[in-house]
């Protein structure tokens, strides 16, 4: 088999939104490949549009259905048990695909000699081939025999996993896999991935639509959903250690989990919580210094945050509780002065 798509399914039969994505699949200008649709417990109708799809397409179309609630990450590892490509690729259940994406990336892999292929995506707020905004985070500074210095730029912006196929190799015969039962799963683990890559190739074409709705996770704040960040952090430090890349990379590395770990916890929570925790604010603030206490030095904070961010996170680091009562309040005022 040339390419397994693992799909992660969990109540995206509203709105079409399923059917969509698996008939952009469906349609792939390529013969040699499999769709694996892992249903992770949904309680809509998703897994009857599952068995519907696996009864008129048992040849493409690979259904499992798991036994429990694993989340993402959970359900991309049971796909992962039994994915036969040579490379492997992943689609979010609600976003899709153009037609030609996958032999676009598979011709440029043959071509180059890549083990690692991405390409540009769009994002949408509805169903349909119709251009979004470009989101493109690779470009050709990242791209060919990769090097130190490419590895840092990958480090600090690699993009998404959904819009890369990676050989085998660089996943299987290893012993981490996605972690389970939390979201961000994705940014976890995206380091240690492209660092196994020799070779990295890049479409500039945006051959994935990523579906902004309501239900997104980008869209929804929670307490849990925060710390499902914290922890994909902590996961990301302990992969670098562990695969022997921390101390090479510290300043990249550093700089990623100030951004994922602290900043973006720090703001969404606050801006997206109706009555956040003063208590969380400081603990948040406590374990950052613990795992990095000189970050603010960084260069890639110093030259990549803006004045206001930076002066926000030394406003929290200072006073949380003033932080809370400032950033709300100038939310608010912004929302007010803006509707």
């Amino acid at each position: 088999m040339k390419l397994s798509i693992i799909v992660p399914v969990y109540n995206m039969a509203t709105g079409g939104k399923l059917a969509y994505c698996l008939d952009s699949l469906l349609n792939q200008t390529i013969d040699d490949y499999e769709i694996i649709a892992v249903d992770d417990c949904s309680t809509d109708t998703s897994r009857q549009i599952l068995a519907e799809y696996g009864r008129r397409h048992p040849q493409r179309l690979r259904v499992i259905l798991s036994p429990e609630n694993r989340r993402q990450g959970g359900a991309k590892n049971l796909g992962l048990e039994i994915a036969t490509g040579a490379w492997i690729g992943f689609v979010d259940a609600d976003d899709w695909v153009s037609a030609d994406c996958y032999e676009l990336m598979l011709n440029e892999a043959k071509a180059s000699g890549a083990d690692m292929v991405g390409c540009d995506l769009y994002h949408v707020d509805k169903q349909g081939m119709e251009p979004g905004r470009l989101v493109s985070h690779n470009d050709t500074a990242q791209t060919g025999e990769l090097d130190a210095a490419k590895y840092r730029l990958l480090i600090l912006d690699g993009g998404h996993l959904v819009t890369k196929i990676f050989r085998r190799e660089i996943i299987f015969g290893h012993e981490n896999r996605f972690p389970e039962k939390m979201f961000y799963e994705d940014n976890a683990i995206a380091i240690s991935w492209m660092l196994r890559a020799k070779h990295f190739a890049h479409v500039a074409k945006p051959l994935y639509y990523y579906y902004q709705h309501p239900g997104s996770t980008v869209h929804v704040t929670t307490k849990e959903r925060c710390l499902d960040r914290m922890a994909a952090g902590r996961i990301m430090l302990k992969e670098a250690q562990d695969f022997g890349y921390y101390d090479t990379y510290l300043p990249e590395i550093e700089y990623r989990f100030t951004e994922m770990f602290y900043l973006n916890t720090l703001f969404s929570y606050v801006r997206g919580l109706k009555c956040p925790s003063v208590r969380f604010v400081r603990a948040l603030g406590e374990e950052m210094l613990e795992h990095f206490p000189r970050f603010m030095e960084n260069p890639y904070y110093l030259s990549r945050k803006d004045a206001e961010e930076q002066k926000m996170a030394a406003l929290q680091l200072k006073s949380p509780l003033w932080f809370v009562v400032y950033y709300k309040l100038l939310w608010w005022y912004r929302g007010w002065k803006f509707v």
